[in-house]
């Protein structure tokens, strides 16, 4: 008896298999594949929606532990953890790129420096947006241990990243503080690891209104041997969320 071939990987939908990826089947075979790591607290939907900006791309949106479909999931803390947690379930479908931001950028970025340490195949492109270089020394206050009104009180001051219908729902924001607890206290316990430059083309996304700087920005460069492309873009730290379209031109094929 001949086994069928296995269902695309599309978490969150009726053909879910892997509770680490969401997405909308394309109603045509992708010519690529495109998988996005949340920012702190992110869900993966706000990802998923991308699919309506690049034609012929299926988009993913990664969904760790302890938040939208697996809310009741213990979150993880530890970014080896969910590295190793991912690829454990997780085969990239090629050709494919990797996009994170923010925190999602460190993600993506360990997660393709785990991919090279196995010998899997890599991404054809690594995109990093608002996050620093990797190997940067990282400054300030622990905010995974704040209460809950000085937490959102800085969620909104240096990100303004709770959306203005969650922050006046006081219900839905207790829903969802633990994620950005949980992805501030990974951040806190990660530790940078010398292993070499990667040799996957690099792109290095800003916004220039962002507190991420240029220097932090450019920094990036010694993380690949392959060319490295940075743009910035109008806006702050989400800029992509006034204006999708300079993005989608920067991760159409």
């Amino acid at each position: 008896m001949t086994t069928p071939p296995p269902v695309p990987l599309l978490g969150g939908t009726p053909f879910g298999r892997n509770p680490w990826l969401n997405g909308r089947p394309l109603t045509v075979t992708p010519e690529r594949h495109l998988y996005c790591f949340p920012h702190s607290g992110g869900l993966p939907g706000e990802y998923v929606r991308w699919d309506q900006y690049l034609s012929g791309t299926q988009v993913y949106g990664v969904c760790p532990p302890g938040r939208g479909s697996r809310a009741a999931e213990p979150a993880l803390t530890d970014l080896h953890g969910l590295v190793h947690g991912l690829l454990a379930e997780t085969e990239f479908l090629a050709p494919y790129d990797l996009f994170g931001h923010s925190l999602g950028a460190l993600v993506a970025y360990e997660v393709t420096r785990e991919l090279a340490a196995r010998g899997r195949p890599l991404p054809e492109r690594l995109v990093v947006s608002a996050f620093p270089a990797p190997h940067l020394p990282r400054r300030g206050a622990r905010l995974s241990a704040l209460p809950d009104e000085d937490l959102v009180a800085v969620l909104k001051e240096r990100y303004g990243g709770i959306p203005p219908q969650i922050a006046a729902d006081p219900d839905l924001l207790a829903l969802l503080l633990p994620a950005f607890r949980a992805d501030f206290a990974l951040l806190e316990n990660h530790r940078y690891r010398e292993s070499g430059p990667l040799p996957v083309p690099l792109v290095v996304l800003g916004g220039e209104a962002d507190s991420v700087t240029p220097e932090q920005l450019d920094a990036w460069d010694r993380h690949s041997t392959a060319p490295v492309r940075r743009h910035t873009f109008a806006g702050g730290h989400f800029y992509f969320r006034d204006d999708m379209a300079p993005l989608a031109a920067v991760l159409a094929p």
